[in-house]
């Protein structure tokens, strides 16, 4: 696959990190608001810097074990947010997506995982696409299901985070699940309405 990649969705785009975003990725990974939902405890500078660096080399690598993205707004390259795809075995991957507290609510974060489980089913021509979720992290859990995802289970004690292990939800889509048109929201709300009307 070529590198630098960008991807483009209808209200961010994706794109390869770089040592610039060092202050933007801080304000992120920095803020207990938003590390509260994910895997990993509030992080320093020097964390900062050293994630974008392990970003940057590990995308240049072959083959290419991940796609970590930043997420900025169309027309402004800002980082706003970080979306992964870890290949996590024969043509699978884990998704994970994180947005700045101050730009929640406004659709970017479930336009960047849309955009980048688009090109992994499209692209990359996986298989299977899969995000462990904290329980009580329901607009991340609404987000994944808008997009098709269905609930497979619980992961026991998953990670440890803000001193204490947290139980995961794990949710799934696989490739012959995702539209063709790339609109999962529309799919679903079809699939729904087809559902309610079978009653």
């Amino acid at each position: 696959m070529p590198y630098p990649i960008r991807i483009t969705g209808d209200s961010v785009v994706l794109r390869e990190f770089s040592m610039r975003d060092v202050d933007d990725v801080l304000e992120i990974i920095g803020d207990h608001k938003v590390t509260a939902w994910l895997s990993f405890d509030s992080r320093s500078r020097d964390e900062a810097i050293a994630m974008i660096e392990g970003a940057v080399e590990r995308a240049q690598q072959e083959p290419r074990t991940e796609y970590y993205l930043a997420v900025t707004k169309r027309g402004d390259d800002r980082v706003i947010g970080f979306t992964r795809i870890g290949f996590a075995g024969v043509k699978a991957g884990k998704l994970g997506y994180a947005v700045a507290a101050e730009e929640w609510g406004r659709g970017y974060a479930t336009d960047a995982a849309r955009s980048l489980v688009a090109y992994a089913f499209g692209e990359l021509a996986l298989h299977r696409v899969s995000a462990a979720i904290g329980p009580e992290n329901t607009p991340s859990i609404a987000l994944v299901e808008r997009l098709g995802f269905t609930r497979e289970g619980v992961l026991r004690d998953h990670v440890f985070t803000n001193g204490a292990w947290r139980d995961s939800v794990l949710f799934s889509v696989l490739a012959h699940e995702w539209p063709a048109d790339g609109d999962p929201v529309r799919a679903v709300r079809e699939r729904d309405a087809h559902r309610r009307a079978g009653r």
